[in-house]
């Protein structure tokens, strides 16, 4: 009898294995958020009769709590994971995620649903635990390559989440997005099954390790470096610019159509626009990031995308609209990778599970505030006015991109 042969993977094979099964869960959990979030506003709206300034707020409200919560909470996550391992807190997230969607299609009050919102928000955060664990597993050569390869998962299914709600709503109703949302979600968890966690990259050996070199003086580097910090205040302008507006996409396609026919199908559209050409940039232009300086690169894309927002102010056609909020996307799209690779490069192994949990504190943060100046500036002058939102926002990005082009030069020269 022959010998049976056994396939023994490398660590070069594992993280290519783990980034396209990552790659897949996450398509399939965003296509599931993707069917159900862009119609929040119709669904609340549908659970009672409430005024616009009403509707305006509820929909900044279920925007700023599961972000509040995740805010909170993403630390905590991010340490258990460098802890216990980031598969362990991928599966936890990605089943709260499913429970989540379930109820909130399932309430049939508005304050119920808010509980679930912020359950949503506390209990879930599955991407930050895919990029720990690609992080963990990819050779710096390939990381804002990878990093970038993870992030259009994410864009590329809610860019086909709501073109089929769109449909979905039109054809049945609200509540059924979110069920079928949940079943899409769950798929996700499923294909965690084939991704393999290098026993090395987590766990107390390794924090140990880290505190090792600490006193030795010999680690890379900590959350509390000035680099580090100054990515973290970049990605919050950053996250505020791509937030501000986006609660309210149903409510503006609605004033500029006049009322309710075709809205879904162009809210489908508008998202999935906005999706794509983020997903493309974080394919394309982030693997450039690997190639060229990550910070002065970061700033030339800040400089474009502050240009489209600028252009979006104007009252524009709705097709030009998409094209125009469509191109702001694509290229602030490839800033968070690449700036994400970057962070990851500046810190310790063991602490990745607490750099990616702060970096969703700070994505959470902005998602918690930008309805809220969303709200405030509709209430105040109207849906329209919250556009000028994404230009002050990028402003304050780009400067922040400029202060950590002078620190990176200054750390080369030293």
């Amino acid at each position: 009898m022959g010998k049976t042969k056994t396939v023994n993977f490398t660590k070069e094979d594992i993280w290519k294995v783990n980034l396209i099964a990552l790659w897949l869960s996450q398509l399939f959990i965003n296509m599931g958020y993707g069917l159900a979030m862009p119609f929040i506003p119709y669904h609340l709206e549908a659970m009672g009769n409430l005024t616009a300034d009403e509707l305006s707020f509820y929909t900044g409200l279920s925007s700023s709590i599961p972000a509040a919560a995740m805010a909170v909470a993403s630390p905590f996550w991010g340490k258990m994971s460098d802890r216990y391992g980031r598969k362990n807190m991928l599966v936890r997230a990605i089943i709260c995620g499913s429970i989540a969607l379930f109820f909130m299609g399932a309430a049939k009050s508005i304050p119920m649903f808010m509980i679930f919102r912020v359950f949503q928000g506390f209990f879930t955060g599955s991407f930050p635990a895919s990029m720990a664990l690609v992080s963990a597993n990819t050779p710096d050569r390939n990381l804002s390559q990878a990093i970038g390869f993870m992030t259009s998962s994410g864009f590329l299914g809610y860019a086909i989440g709501p073109v089929i709600g769109g449909f979905l709503c039109n054809y049945f109703s609200y509540t059924a997005c979110f069920y079928i949302g949940t079943v899409i979600n769950t798929l996700g968890l499923v294909v965690c099954i084939v991704v393999k966690e290098l026993p090395d990259t987590y766990g107390k050996a390794l924090i140990e390790e880290r505190r090792r070199k600490k006193a030795e003086g010999t680690h890379t580097g900590g959350m509390m470096s000035a680099g580090v910090l100054l990515i973290l205040v970049t990605m919050l302008f950053m996250r505020l610019s791509r937030t501000v507006f986006q609660p309210f996409i149903p409510l503006y396609v609605r004033e500029v159509l006049g009322g309710m026919d075709g809205a879904t199908t162009y809210i489908g559209i508008l998202n999935g626009a906005v999706c794509v050409t983020t997903a493309v940039a974080s394919v394309t232009l982030a693997r450039l990031g690997d190639r060229y300086d990550k910070f002065g690169f970061t700033a030339i894309l800040t400089v474009i995308s502050l240009v489209f927002t600028v252009i979006v102010c104007f009252d524009l056609p709705l097709w030009w609209f998409i094209i125009g909020y469509g191109a702001y996307f694509f290229f602030i799209g490839a800033v968070e990778p690449v700036a994400t690779s970057a962070a990851s490069e500046i810190v310790d192994p063991g602490v990745l599970g607490v750099l990616f949990g702060w970096l969703n504190t700070v994505s959470s943060l902005g998602q918690m505030f930008a309805p809220m100046v969303g709200t405030a500036l509709s209430v105040a002058m109207g849906t329209r006015a919250i556009l000028l939102a994404m230009p002050a926002f990028t402003a304050l990005e780009l400067i922040t991109t400029i202060m950590l082009v002078s620190y990176a030069k200054k750390k080369r020269e030293a």
